[in-house]
C-alpha cells in the first residue's frame, strides 16, 4: 500500500473538494488514461486494488503509470470512545481527487485492452470514471 515515508505534520484538517482539478489533467506518459468524473477521497488500498486488477489483466504486457499518491492522513478515534481527549491517531491515507484528474495511464497496449482494464479498475473506485486517449488532449492544447 502507498503511504508517505515521512511527513512534516502528522495530522491535517479535512479540507474541501470544491471545483475542478488544479493539475494532472492531461495524458503525460501513456497512450490511454482513466479520468475522474467526480470529487472523492481515494484510499491507498483502492489505488492498489486498481493496480493489481490492471496488471493481472495485461499479464506481462503493458506499462501502468499511477498519477495519484495518497499523501493526506485521515485520523480516526477508536470505537466506543467518549468525545474529547484530542484528535485520534492516523487510520489511513487518501489522495484528494477532483473532477478531471488523471488517475492511471497505460502504454504499450491496444485500445480494446485499455478500455477493458479501465472498466475493471473503475469498479474498484468509489467514483465515476472515463477513458481518454492522448489525441483528445493534444487537440485541445
Amino acid at each position: 500500500m502507498l503511504l508517505p515515508k515521512r511527513v512534516k505534520h502528522r495530522k491535517q484538517f479535512r479540507g474541501r473538494m470544491k471545483g475542478d482539478t488544479k493539475g494532472g489533467d492531461y495524458v503525460a506518459f501513456g497512450d490511454y488514461a482513466l479520468v475522474a468524473m467526480e470529487p472523492a477521497w481515494i484510499r491507498s488500498n483502492q489505488i492498489e486494488a486498481c493496480r493489481i486488477t490492471m496488471s493481472r489483466y495485461f499479464r506481462r504486457g503493458g506499462k501502468i503509470y499511477i498519477r495519484i499518491f495518497p499523501d493526506k492522513p485521515i485520523s480516526k478515534k477508536p470505537l466506543e470512545v467518549r468525545m474529547g481527549k484530542g484528535k485520534g491517531a492516523v487510520d489511513h491515507w487518501v489522495s484528494v481527487v477532483k473532477p478531471g484528474r488523471i488517475l492511471f495511464e497505460v502504454a504499450n497496449v491496444t485500445e480494446a485492452q485499455a478500455k477493458e482494464a479501465f472498466r475493471l479498475a473503475g469498479h474498484k473506485l468509489p467514483i465515476r470514471t472515463k477513458m481518454v486517449t492522448r489525441e483528445i488532449y493534444d487537440e485541445v492544447q
